[in-house]
């Protein structure tokens, strides 16, 4: 999506209104479809209210009575939709103020909060014909981030109008704009604008937007210390991922706070917003989405150790975001990498592929933590395994690796045998599993890996013939650059 001069006319009303119909089918649709729709339907409200009703009465009709959409993304659109299609109400000045009561319910559910809150406020515009020029959040980019020179003509648009940006959608532009100081001529533009939030935006602007979180790792209480003896147990034991405060909660609407305080995830309540997870909520904190991972880890994590589903959006959507991957992202990875639903799995094997082939996976830190959550229990070893050997010959015919694909699961295997092989040694778990050993040799082989592996070079000096030990010692011949 351009800049505001390319998209100044909006799509024709009969378009709106089969996008609208299209994208609450689809559970919401692409983040950009999405957004272009909400601001084409904020566009035409002060463009020819009647007119808009008119054309998304069909479809607010079609939706009524307990048949609703199921995802959360599709039923905010589909409010919109009613809000624009419903007549204009009447209500009192003293209604009109932007203050009002706002009860912090959980705070892993701060990102859907900001997200909400936007949806909110547009649909008090349409209830009440109030008008802006355009939506300001409406992203430059599909990865949800709004470019500071969009954001800036758009506010020249709205002093041109003599209107006032509605706080939810501004504060979402601002939070969609960031990853490192804007150009000093944008900044200055950004200041010119008559409305009072100009210095605001500017000096945002010049910091480069949200500063990222410091992240602390943690672990939910009341569960053994001890590994699992078997690698299938289920301890019910996890790993999650607390943020550090952040400054600036002020300048914001209060449904936006929660942001912006100390997260800690085993305060509140650990409900779960199955069929939440999807790529709108990256696309609120597109440049951060170690904040947005480490707020849903919880629900990520039903997908592996209970009955979750419903992050096949989610994985790849946080994989591609342009904020950098850290604890929070790769744990998500390590729970969708053993997430009982075939569909979670295959997004976070999308998302792994992703992050690789953008240089950002961190082999080193998904294999210590896929390790440490099958020790635990949490994960399943031949779920992990599987889902690593699809990545793995991702892109190859049956049972070939390519070098790319096996260059990016390969440094996650080694993450992943020392500990492992330890806990085989020690006792803790009984046996070596074979065919993770197997696809580490395959990989090996298929990027040309060298190097040692103690724990592998141990088991492989074993006396005998069996399996795992056969493929120890291929995997430790492979490293050492000789032929198997």
């Amino acid at each position: 999506m351009g800049h505001v001069a390319e998209d100044a006319v909006p799509a024709p009303l009969a378009v709106v209104a089969r996008t609208a119909a299209e994208l609450i089918d689809a559970d919401g649709g692409s983040v950009t479809t999405y957004e272009a729709l909400l601001d084409a339907v904020v566009r035409w409200a002060g463009r020819d209210r009647a007119a808009l009703a008119e054309a998304l009465r069909p479809v607010a009709e079609r939706w009524g009575g307990v048949h609703q959409p199921r995802v959360l993304a599709a039923r905010r659109l589909l409010a919109v939709v009613r809000c624009a299609a419903a007549p204009v109400e009447e209500r009192a000045v003293a209604d009109r103020s932007e203050a009002g009561p706002w009860l912090e319910v959980c705070r892993h559910t701060a990102v859907l909060d900001v997200v909400g809150a936007r949806i909110a406020e547009i649909c008090g515009w349409l209830r009440y014909g109030e008008t802006v020029p355009m939506l300001l959040a409406t992203p430059s980019r599909a990865d949800g981030t709004v470019d500071p020179f969009d954001l800036v003509m758009r506010l020249t648009e709205y002093e041109q109008a003599g209107a006032r940006p509605g706080p939810a959608d501004l504060g979402q532009a601002l939070l969609r704009c960031g990853g490192g100081p804007a150009d000093e001529d944008v900044v200055r533009a950004a200041a010119e604008p008559a409305p009072p939030e100009g210095p605001r935006i500017a000096a945002w602007l010049r910091r480069g937007g949200l500063p990222q979180p410091g992240a602390a790792v943690v672990r939910e209480p009341g569960e053994p210390e001890r590994p699992s003896r078997r690698y299938g147990a289920r301890v019910g034991r996890r790993v999650l991922v607390g943020t550090e405060p952040l400054d600036g909660r002020g300048d914001f609407p209060r449904p936006f706070w929660s942001l912006f305080r100390g997260f800690e995830p085993l305060i509140g309540c650990n409900h779960l917003l199955l069929g939440h997870r999807e790529r709108h909520a990256v696309a609120a904190l597109p440049r951060h989405p170690e904040i947005v991972a480490a707020r849903l880890l919880t629900e990520v994590a039903a997908t592996a150790d209970q009955d979750g589903a419903g992050s096949p959006e989610f994985l790849p959507a946080l994989a591609q975001s342009p904020g950098p991957a850290g604890p929070a992202v790769h744990l998500a990875l390590a729970y969708g990498l053993g997430a009982r639903p075939d569909a979670d799995r295959e997004a976070a094997v999308e998302a792994l592929l992703i992050l690789a082939g953008q240089g950002r996976l961190d082999g080193a830190l998904l294999g210590g933590e896929l390790a440490r959550l099958v020790l635990l229990g949490t994960l399943r070893l031949p779920v992990v395994t599987e889902s690593l050997g699809r990545a793995a010959g991702a892109g190859a015919g049956e049972g070939a690796r390519t070098a790319d694909s096996a260059g990016a699961v390969w440094p996650v295997l080694a993450a992943m045998l020392p500990g492992l092989l330890a806990a085989v040694h020690s006792g803790a778990v009984s046996r070596p599993h074979v065919p993770l050993l197997a696809l580490a040799a395959d990989c090996a082989q298929g990027c040309d890996a060298r190097g040692t592996v103690t724990e592998v070079d141990a088991l492989a000096a074993r006396p005998g013939s069996a399996q795992s030990v056969r493929e120890a010692r291929r995997l430790r011949d492979v490293l050492a650059g000789r032929r198997p």
